[in-house]
């Protein structure tokens, strides 16, 4: 234990640090060491620490036994630090995030092919996709506790296991009467997505430095967002729409086992690669967060906090009627651009692509600009009203006749509104800071799969009923009101707050440190009464 040797203390000063003991940390075998946060943080910060305090008067002092204080170097400063191999972590998680989030698009990108393979309807292709958004609302919240309580190298185990089963069931059911196990491989799938999609706020903040943790969340989004891409590219080049059964069979098998090897690889180096967690936190904020003992935190209670939090609430049904919509257009983006450009659905794979493509690029310019910035309401609305107008445009302009146009329009709508998902986990971490990350991601990710399936039954009898157009209004109202909603969000980032408190106190100690607490030879006395 480093700090300055403690010769004697007069009358005055001991009374001074009884009344206020926020400004002393325990000494140990006859050290001290300077405080750098509040009374509080300092309680929570301390771990495995025992503490015996003796008060005496006269020429007695003040003897504080300790038994370790974490991450704390030889200049009284919190130690931090940011390893390279934060770089593997992210890369792991957007591979498997990736190699599911393909799945979640195969079937309604190709919807009437798999519908004559089948011999089913389009509704029941249409719960290909939705099947991903049911599974999430009853099973986000033990796979949260989850999160909280092992962390994330199970999850990330768990997730990866199942989503490797789910594709080598898919892999047997490459028969027209067994539409039944097809389903149940999905629904394998949309299980393990359940373990995805709480992950990258976590993993950005347990991982990445404070000005590196938007950005990472932005590298964890995209492997999802880039499994939809592939999932809107690869099935219509993969699987041609033929009048052969035999032939299809073997296309669409072909398409399970590349996916079902993928995911086999990616389990493995989970398996063999993936760490729950740095030896040395990289933020203040994680150093506080790591010294909560575990029997403190209630997961229960974390959840009645968040529901009391109004802006984190608005922020809840905002997100969801957003991603709510995005999930909409893509499942049922092939009936749209079939409708209207008959034969067309390479293309309709193509213009999904856009859609994410566009996004992806959104989602990092948008994560780079919040470390720089930390604007994240501004930059959250902003982006939101945007997601509205590209809606606007791509409902007014879907059956104009020419598709390039669908693509520009695409393209626009997707760099926002899949540009937008990054920015609702951050800024939900900013204003439920310090509860779990996978808590409030669970919270927004179980919004938008509520109003993912509404939207996408809504919309898809609109379309049935009263065609495209109408369906797209439908949805373009929806981000109306959520852009209205962000606007009344409450920008209270606490998580900058607490980065920002805990710095300027360890400012503040190194200063005072020097004025107060100088090592002295001999005794310090002073003309108060002993």
């Amino acid at each position: 234990m480093f700090g300055y040797p403690l010769y004697s203390l007069s009358h005055l000063t001991r009374n001074m640090l009884v009344r206020r003991a926020i400004n002393i940390v325990p000494i140990c075998s006859g050290y001290i060491v300077p405080s750098y946060t509040s009374h509080a943080e300092v309680f929570l910060i301390i771990v495995s620490t025992y503490i015996r305090v003796e008060l005496e008067f006269g020429h007695h002092v003040e003897h504080i036994e300790c038994t370790s204080i974490p991450n704390v170097n030889k200049d009284n400063t919190t130690t931090t630090h940011v390893y390279k191999r934060r770089w593997v972590m992210v890369f792991l998680f957007s591979s498997y995030s990736l190699c599911n989030a393909f799945q979640w698009i195969q079937y309604g990108i190709i919807n009437n092919i798999f519908m004559k393979f089948y011999n089913v309807d389009s509704f029941a292709i249409d719960w290909m996709s939705m099947i991903y958004m049911l599974t999430y609302i009853p099973f986000i919240w033990p796979v949260s506790w989850l999160l909280d309580k092992k962390g994330l190298r199970l999850i990330a185990l768990m997730a990866t296991a199942i989503n490797c089963l789910g594709t080598w069931i898919k892999v047997a059911s490459v028969k027209q009467n067994l539409f039944w196990v097809t389903m149940l491989g999905q629904f394998a799938g949309s299980l393990s997505q359940v373990f995805i999609l709480g992950m990258p706020s976590r993993l950005a903040s347990v991982w990445f430095g404070s000005e590196e943790v938007s950005t990472a969340c932005s590298i964890g989004v995209f492997g999802n967002q880039l499994g939809i891409a592939i999932g809107f590219l690869v099935p219509p080049i993969l699987v041609p729409n033929v009048d052969d059964m035999d032939e299809l069979a073997y296309h669409i098998s072909i398409m399970f086992y590349i996916t079902a090897g993928m995911a086999t690889v990616i389990f493995i180096l989970v398996v063999f690669m993936f760490q729950e967690k740095p030896e040395i936190p990289p933020t203040l904020a994680q150093v506080q967060a790591r010294s909560t003992p575990p029997e403190e935190y209630s997961y229960m209670a974390s959840i009645l906090r968040l529901l009391r939090n109004l802006p984190f609430m608005l922020l809840v049904i905002s997100y969801g009627l957003n991603v709510g919509c995005f999930y909409a257009v893509s499942t049922l983006l092939n009936r749209m651009i079939i409708e209207h450009y008959p034969g067309e659905e390479v293309n309709a794979g193509r213009i999904g692509l856009t859609i994410v493509i566009a996004g992806m690029v959104g989602s990092l310019i948008c994560g780079i600009w919040l470390d720089k910035t930390k604007t994240y309401k501004q930059t959250t609305l902003a982006v939101y009203l945007m997601s509205f107008v590209g809606m606007v445009v791509y409902a007014f302009t879907l059956n104009l006749g020419h598709i390039w146009v669908v693509f520009v329009t695409s393209g626009a709508l997707g760099f926002f509104m899949t540009g937008y998902l990054p920015l609702g986990f951050e800024f939900a971490v900013e204003l439920t800071f310090p509860e779990g990350e996978g808590t409030s991601s669970g919270l927004l990710n179980c919004s938008a799969q509520i109003f993912g399936i509404i939207f996408t039954i809504g919309q898809g009898k609109i379309i049935d009923h009263f065609g495209t157009f109408a369906g797209n209004i439908f949805l373009c109202v929806f981000l109306l009101i959520g852009t209205i909603m962000t606007a009344f969000i409450k920008s209270d980032l606490r998580r900058q707050k607490a980065n920002h408190l805990a710095e300027n106190q360890v400012a503040s100690v190194s200063v005072s440190v020097s004025a107060i607490w100088c090592p002295v030879k001999g005794d310090v006395s002073d003309t108060a009464p002993g």
